[in-house]
């Protein structure tokens, strides 16, 4: 299978959605990742937050869900994943900047995440900088990072 390409436009989407229109498409991509391959909890997975936030989804030429990422009505985005065949094209990115679009539409003062560790270096060329110590969540390394809204570019 050909892997797709981020400057190919026709190669996938990226919608702002709810969970009540989008539930099954979200909740692939959210349990590929975070359930089956980084092994968390599906306790921990599935919350309350889910049916009050908004959510991007990137969905590929043929229709089929490839990543997503959610932002809470606080301002707090998180639940970033892509499919692990669809990394390295620049989806989370593309997914990062469409909520980040949506959370300048909000007027909040500052987006806030917890990010693993590993992705600190992603977040961090999108103006997010780490704020706090280290902590362990789903059993994960994690580090709160903040972007205050006036450091979002659209």
């Amino acid at each position: 299978m050909n892997r797709l390409r981020w400057t190919d436009p026709a190669s996938y989407s990226i919608q702002i959605t709810s969970w009540q229109d989008q539930a099954e498409k979200l909740r692939f991509v959210r349990s590929a990742v975070f359930i089956r391959e980084q092994r968390i909890s599906e306790a921990l997975e599935w919350d309350e937050y889910d049916a009050v936030s908004q959510h991007a989804l990137a969905i590929n030429a043929a229709g089929h869900p490839i990543g997503t990422a959610r932002l809470l009505p606080d301002g707090h985005i998180g639940r970033m994943a892509v499919l692990k065949h669809y990394r390295g094209l620049g989806i989370g990115g593309a997914l990062l900047q469409k909520i980040l679009e949506e959370f300048a539409k909000q007027g909040l003062p500052q987006a806030i995440l917890n990010a693993q560790t590993s992705a600190i270096k992603f977040y961090e060329k999108f103006g997010f900088r780490v704020d706090g110590d280290e902590f362990m969540e789903a059993g994960i390394p994690h580090v709160r990072m903040v972007l205050p809204v006036r450091s979002i570019r659209m």
